[in-house]
């Protein structure tokens, strides 16, 4: 298998993002349709999680990306997350494609991030606006439902001109709800502060999570976004793939830029933290992919993690995360190997 990315011990109700009976079936009917939850205050419902398609147009050309597409949606899916900065922007135009010969545009939550796209980076004015023009026009629509402001692209840009040039986008129904990625605790709280004054809220963050790499979000920021009701849909869930399992061993990884990704979690910490995976996955009977993504789904504040898949067979093994309940044992064995 090819890496992919990238509690309780008595009954009690089950979470919307849980499925009763356990792992969520792979074959036969598509019986994820029916699981929706709230992304935030964004007015839009979600399956809890959200296919990345960092990878096509680069590593996953066009017939394999629309595989890919197609196989979520089959799952039950419905949320894609793309970039204008993803393969110089063919991943765009393959989800673009995609949505057009399926005809399935008002079936989809469409989540595009911009700010890091060559031709347009950053988030002033007059390259936000072209940015989101761009991005439209490789989708192939007229709207973005959700569009992520990447603060790691632009520290020179006041945050009040951007939610500025946001709130026309909004205005004209170019852009539905406004997500935030790479965004600072504080930058959040002036965020919320600008809001009472009329501009935009952001309502949705992208922030790198996953049981081996929580400095980025625990702490100020997750204080601020459970404060403040905003929807978490954490990315690099399975960090970089590692969590799949697939990947364990450094000469078995090349020197590129992903083995040296996976070459990182490649020490004594990762190796115990995927052996109390795979050990859950064993007694739970899914695969260790799936538990990644049941750990972070059992985090009060995330909605729907963003996860990248390489074949449509990685589909499979990433929905079942979302039928899986962890009890407190199991989140509490987890935690104890990835410390």
């Amino acid at each position: 298998m090819a890496a992919f990315e990238t509690a309780k011990d008595t009954p009690q109700p089950v979470a919307p993002h849980q499925h009763p009976s356990g792992p969520l079936p792979v074959h036969g009917a598509p019986v994820g349709k029916a699981l929706r939850v709230p992304l935030g205050e964004t007015g839009l419902d979600v399956f809890p999680l959200i296919l990345g398609a960092a990878e096509f147009g680069w590593h996953v050309d066009l017939s394999a990306a629309h595989a890919i597409l197609d196989r979520y949606v089959d799952r039950g899916g419905n949320a894609v997350h793309t970039s204008d900065s993803y393969a110089a922007g063919r991943s765009e135009h393959v989800v673009g494609q995609w949505m057009q010969s399926r005809r399935n545009r008002d079936d989809v939550v469409l989540a595009v991030r911009v700010g890091r796209g060559p031709d347009n980076p950053g988030l002033g004015s007059t390259n936000l606006v072209r940015a989101v023009e761009a991005s439209l026009t490789r989708l192939v629509t007229d709207r973005i439902d959700v569009l992520y402001l990447d603060g790691t692209a632009d520290h020179r840009t006041l945050l009040e001109d951007t939610l500025a040039t946001a709130e026309w986008l909004v205005d004209t129904g170019k852009v539905r709800s406004l997500g935030a990625s790479g965004h600072r605790a504080a930058q959040l709280v002036e965020a919320r502060i600008l809001s009472a004054a009329g501009y935009p809220r952001l309502t949705v963050l992208d922030v790198p999570y996953n049981v081996l790499r929580r400095g980025d979000f625990d702490g100020d920021l997750r204080l601020v976004a459970g404060a403040q009701g905003i929807a978490v849909t954490p990315s690099q869930a399975l960090e970089h793939g590692y969590l799949s399992g697939a990947h364990r061993a450094r000469d078995r990884v090349g020197a590129d830029v992903r083995g040296r990704q996976l070459a990182a979690s490649m020490n004594r910490r990762g190796a115990r933290t995927l052996r109390a995976l795979d050990r859950i996955a064993a007694e739970l009977a899914v695969p260790p992919a799936a538990i990644a993504i049941a750990w972070l789904l059992a985090q009060r504040v995330v909605v729907a993690p963003i996860v990248n898949a390489y074949a449509a067979s990685h589909v499979d093994e990433l929905v079942q995360g979302v039928g899986v309940h962890l009890s407190r044992a199991h989140l509490a064995e987890i935690a104890r190997a990835a410390d």
